[in-house]
């Protein structure tokens, strides 16, 4: 038996044993095989055209920019795009991140590249970077979601991940009910690159939510400081104008 048909066995084994839920509803998916319940596909929406060409949000009527890029506000990365519409996915990346869902990324990575392997592809990046947990956080939870988002894209479309390339030295407070300036304030110098000079060019920050980019700008600062030339980003969900 060649080594394909002993890793379709041991995936078959494992299934029994421990099988996959669904990241939508997290009910064992039904039908065996698959890696969400086929009554869930349409729950999970995509940021719907058009979006902002630069940070990638959801816009509520025509035009290129959203309010906020349109009005001065400057990012470090040159461009991000989110898959799902925060609204629809936000119950499934709190269990990813909270409830020990971690399973959920290996469907959700894939999606990530079948959905935005179009724009991923015309950056060319030299490698995918995830965004880094703070080391008390990554031991309390035992993984990072963004670094496993980061692995099952990284698979799918053959790009090279560097997850050890930037940490997060800042183990900084819950930023959801947080205002802009204060995200700012308290993501500043939150991350440093473990290296002394970065070889990579073109880089693609990985993460699961992208809301008011602040998170991603001051990775992208880190990682420009650096060396590398451009950064871009690819997050699993996104916000939309209101």
């Amino acid at each position: 038996m060649n080594g394909k048909g002993i890793k379709g066995i041991g995936e078959g084994i494992r299934q029994v044993l421990f099988p996959l839920r669904c990241p939508v509803c997290d009910r064992i998916v039904r039908p065996y095989g698959e890696k969400i319940c086929l009554e869930c596909l349409g729950k999970l929406r995509p940021v719907a055209a058009p979006w902002c060409m630069v940070c990638g949000k959801g816009l509520r009527g025509e035009g290129t920019l959203c309010n906020e890029c349109a009005g001065g506000r400057e990012h470090a990365f040159r461009r991000a795009r989110a898959l799902y519409d925060y609204r629809t996915a936000a119950k499934s990346i709190y269990r990813m991140k909270y409830g020990g869902r971690q399973e959920y990324a290996e469907y959700f990575g894939e999606e990530m590249a079948r959905g935005l392997g179009e724009y991923i592809r015309a950056i060319h990046p030299d490698g995918l970077v995830p965004i880094p947990l703070h080391r008390t956080r990554y031991r309390r939870r035992g993984y990072n979601q963004a670094e496993l988002l980061a692995k099952k894209i990284g698979e799918r479309m053959q790009l090279p991940v560097y997850d050890r390339l930037l940490v997060r030295v800042k183990n900084t407070a819950p930023l959801k009910e947080q205002n802009l300036k204060e995200r700012q304030n308290n993501l500043k110098k939150a991350f440093l690159v473990s290296q002394n000079d970065v070889k990579l060019k073109t880089i693609l920050l990985i993460d699961d939510i992208y809301t008011t980019g602040t998170t991603v700008d001051e990775a992208a600062v880190a990682l420009l400081e650096a060396g590398a030339e451009a950064v871009y980003v690819a997050a699993l969900a996104g916000s939309s104008e209101t």
